[in-house]
């Protein structure tokens, strides 16, 4: 647990972090109607919704936890130090940016502010997409953040190939995840495609550099 010893300062701030929008649905908490729309589609229009309750207390509580259990098992990865500091830091960043996002989203749409949570997610996305895949080639052999499948954590060459692969795939979708928020893209199957594709195109890519190593 070095890792998080190491760290302990930044997970208590980003702990904190999480929970802010729990604080501000407090605060907010008598102009909160009791149903809440708490999932939106990439047109800004709510397709789930959930009690004040659960939208105030459970949302973050459970984002939190999700932190949480990311933080403890990745510093308790038998490959952690393969892990550099910076990685470690992007992976305790996510789920608060995450929490702080919903938040905005959940109680932006409840009090009536108009705010383009389609465009945001987008470019949120956009982003993330773009900061993972400049991780990803430098990201070495561990079993918690990566592309970890059978044949790239048994061979080194096979995880460095996939991964710099992958981190090309990861910046041009997340350039086009804000491509298309900036032009207001409405086919709305696209940017799934576009997501299963830099998740999966990459373990093709890896098992077919597999099969060409087995046959030299």
């Amino acid at each position: 647990m070095e890792k998080w010893k190491k760290n302990k300062r930044f997970i208590i701030l980003t702990s904190l972090i999480t929970l802010l929008p729990m604080m501000a649905g407090i605060f907010l908490w008598q102009k909160l109607p009791d149903q809440m729309a708490t999932h939106f589609d990439f047109q800004n229009v709510p397709n789930g919704w959930s009690s004040k309750t659960f939208a105030v207390f459970g949302l973050p509580l459970f984002i939190l936890a999700g932190h949480l259990f990311c933080t403890f098992y990745t510093s308790a990865d038998p490959k952690r130090q393969h892990i550099n500091d910076k990685l470690y830091r992007l992976v305790l960043l996510l789920c608060p940016a995450i929490s702080v996002i919903c938040g905005i989203a959940i109680y932006g749409y409840a009090l009536n502010f108009k705010f383009d949570m389609g465009l945001f997610s987008k470019l949120f996305i956009g982003l993330l997409f773009l900061v993972i895949g400049n991780y990803l080639p430098k990201c070495k052999q561990n079993y918690t953040v990566g592309i970890k499948l059978p044949w790239t954590l048994d061979n080194e060459d096979n995880w460095n190939y996939t991964h710099r692969f992958a981190g090309w795939l990861w910046v041009f979708t997340g350039l086009f995840f804000i491509l298309a928020s900036l032009i207001n893209l409405t086919y709305t199957w696209i940017l799934p495609a576009a997501t299963i594709a830099a998740a999966f195109v990459p373990c093709i890519v890896s098992f077919l550099y597999y099969q060409k190593q087995k046959k030299l």
